[in-house]
């Protein structure tokens, strides 16, 4: 009876403990939660800096997957188990990334997703860093959309810290750059460990005495409430209609998480398995005259249910550009990668601006 009673006393404690460590934990992780403004200014306005003065230009639109993400990898979200590849593999994918954008170093602009400051997935390299030294001279700008001290999973290989964002730069220096945020898609608790998600305004003067905006978005995944997608959309949206309409020319490009309007593969797909996103961009999301530009050659997503190959994985376009009227696309065309440095292929677009 006696060792009954120990047994149980120790079996009560053990409870005891386990239960007020995660109400420890709930509490740390509460007290650190990440809460950013509406809006913050992350390069104040400036009125002395060089005016842009071409009519043409280039930009790459890249969801990186925090060089965690090639083709070797499946990820637990999406029905996979992987969490992060080996620190070699990691590292391979990541050297093949800056590698990338050196061997294409006359594109103007570039907008990167899921790019790393600081985190486990990562084995906590700089990637921001990374590719600053990499294109020699430009100008970065980083807005943070995933600050969490511990996302605990999974249980068996807990994510760990993670702190990432999206990151504009150019060999332009811009005037402002502004962090707008998106509304959080998820409630307490769940939103102490997911991202929050934002867009990033870039503002570049223009010989005219207009500007030229570029916007990098990263909108939300795994949401399916139509309410929910188009009230992050609308955010976006007043703003891309308050730009052009004070006479500034303006392109938004990112990963959107759906596909967009009117979007069907051409042709065979460069031999990739085509499956549309479960949610679509809507027809009339913008007044007309406002262009969506992608290519139907080739995909710019892959599913991560298990390691690339190709015609096997699903693949469909999340990734694309929005054009003002007074810009024009001259080309765009999915650079086919094949998933092997991400789960993203980048996609090129060269306008123009219509004076």
């Amino acid at each position: 009876m006696v060792i009954i009673k120990r047994i149980l006393r120790t079996i009560a404690w053990v409870l005891l403990f386990v239960v007020l460590s995660f109400i420890g934990f709930i509490v740390y992780i509460s007290l650190t939660d990440y809460q950013p403004q509406p809006i913050e200014i992350i390069v104040e306005k400036q009125d002395n800096v060089e005016k842009l003065e071409k009519d043409t230009f280039s930009i790459i639109n890249w969801n990186i997957g925090y060089a965690g993400l090639g083709k070797e990898m499946d990820f637990f979200y999406d029905g996979g188990k992987g969490v992060r590849p080996t620190k070699d593999l990691m590292e391979k994918y990541l050297s093949n990334i800056l590698g990338f954008i050196k061997n294409n170093d006359t594109v103007d602009f570039w907008l990167v997703q899921e790019i790393d400051i600081k985190a486990k997935r990562s084995y906590q390299v700089n990637e921001v860093e990374e590719i600053i030294s990499t294109k020699d001279g430009s100008y970065g700008v980083f807005a943070k959309n995933y600050l969490c001290q511990y996302v605990p999973i999974p249980v068996n290989d807990p994510m760990g810290y993670v702190e990432a964002g999206l990151m504009t730069f150019s060999d332009f220096p811009p005037s402002e750059a502004v962090r707008h945020a998106y509304p959080l898609i998820a409630s307490w608790p769940d939103k102490l460990f997911l991202l929050d998600r934002c867009f990033l305004l870039n503002r570049y003067p223009l010989e005219n005495g207009h500007d030229l905006v570029i916007i990098n978005t990263h909108n939300s995944a795994y949401v399916y409430d139509s309410i929910l997608r188009i009230e992050e959309l609308e955010i976006l949206k007043k703003v891309m209609l308050h730009e052009y309409s004070n006479g500034n020319y303006v392109v938004a490009g990112g990963d959107w998480n759906q596909n967009p309007p009117g979007y069907k593969p051409s042709k065979n797909y460069n031999g990739h398995r085509f499956k549309p996103s479960q949610v679509k961009m809507n027809n009339d999301f913008m007044p007309k005259g406002w262009q969506w530009i992608f290519d139907e050659s080739a995909p710019t997503n892959r599913s991560n249910d298990k390691p690339f190959v190709i015609g096997e994985n699903e693949t469909t376009c999340l990734d694309y550009y929005l054009l003002s009227p007074n810009v024009s696309s001259i080309s765009t065309k999915v650079i086919d990668l094949k998933f092997e440095y991400s789960d993203h292929n980048p996609i090129y677009l060269r306008a123009q601006l219509n004076h």
